[in-house]
């Protein structure tokens, strides 16, 4: 538990730097673009309107799980945080190792570059919801007030995704197989939260496993504060029981690892 306590105070102790750094890598990806930053908010569309010709107009007739909700908007509302939990997964895993000549080459606080990727992914989301909630408050789907809720996503989100960051991030450097892997199971994980299906809708064993998926939570979370507003928190205290101990074990896991290996990962290369 010390080294998880000690991974979080060395975020807080370089939040500047990680802010800093996350906007460094924004302008930097975008700067030789016309369109700059603008990509930010085109490219997730450009995948919406994929999805929404497939699952829309194509599968489900373009009929949403909620009569109340446009199926564009239960759409976008979930698929826009997934994007972003897979991007800051992906992103952040593979961090380290495509930093590793600056970590070995000087005292560099290693894990701060997983919180760079998550706040990479996070500013990218920002664009994104701003317009889901301007399209909630104009067709009055919720009380602007469990917004808040937001707040919560954002602890949910940071917390689940820095300990699966740095649970891989370690084991892609010692076993590169684990990189194949997290790609395998960030594809099976958009089938199994519910983006364009509604919770409960399944059953079976297909239901169990979409139920043991934090990744459902987070995704009903954020969905749950702009468009349906069933109060500030998502789910029951089962929910959040199960939610969080499964964040805390990845987070000890991490911790464990990254600290063990973090001065020897040169030596696996």
């Amino acid at each position: 538990m010390n080294h998880v306590w000690n991974l979080l105070q060395e975020q807080w102790r370089n939040i500047h730097l990680i802010w800093k750094l996350s906007l460094y890598n924004i302008k930097s990806e975008y700067s030789n673009h016309y369109l700059g930053v603008f990509w930010n908010i085109l490219q997730p569309f450009m995948q919406a309107a994929i999805y929404y010709m497939i699952f829309g107009l194509g599968l489900r007739g373009a009929t949403a799980p909620d009569a109340e909700i446009p199926f564009i908007i239960y759409l976008i509302s979930g698929l826009f945080p997934w994007l972003f939990i897979s991007q800051a997964i992906n992103v952040g895993s593979n961090a380290i190792h495509a930093q590793l000549g600056l970590v070995t080459k000087m005292r560099f606080p290693s894990s701060i570059l997983l919180s760079i990727s998550y706040m990479n992914s996070l500013i990218n989301l920002g664009f994104m919801t701003l317009i889901i909630a301007a399209v909630s408050l104009i067709n009055q789907y919720t009380n602007p007030v469990y917004f808040l809720g937001l707040i919560y996503f954002l602890i949910a989100s940071f917390s689940l995704i820095f300990a699966i960051t740095l649970v891989m991030s370690t084991l892609i450097i010692l076993v590169r197989d684990f990189r194949n892997i997290l790609q395998n199971l960030i594809r099976m994980g958009f089938f199994l939260t519910p983006i364009f299906w509604q919770a409960g809708e399944r059953g079976g064993f297909l239901q169990l496993i979409s139920d043991l998926n934090p990744f459902a939570y987070l995704v009903q979370t954020y969905r749950n504060a702009l468009i349906y507003g069933d109060g500030f928190f998502y789910g029951d205290d089962v929910d959040h029981l199960y939610f969080w101990m499964v964040t805390l074990f990845l987070m000890m896991v991490g911790s464990y690892l990254h600290m063990k290996f973090r001065y020897k990962l040169i030596d696996y290369l």
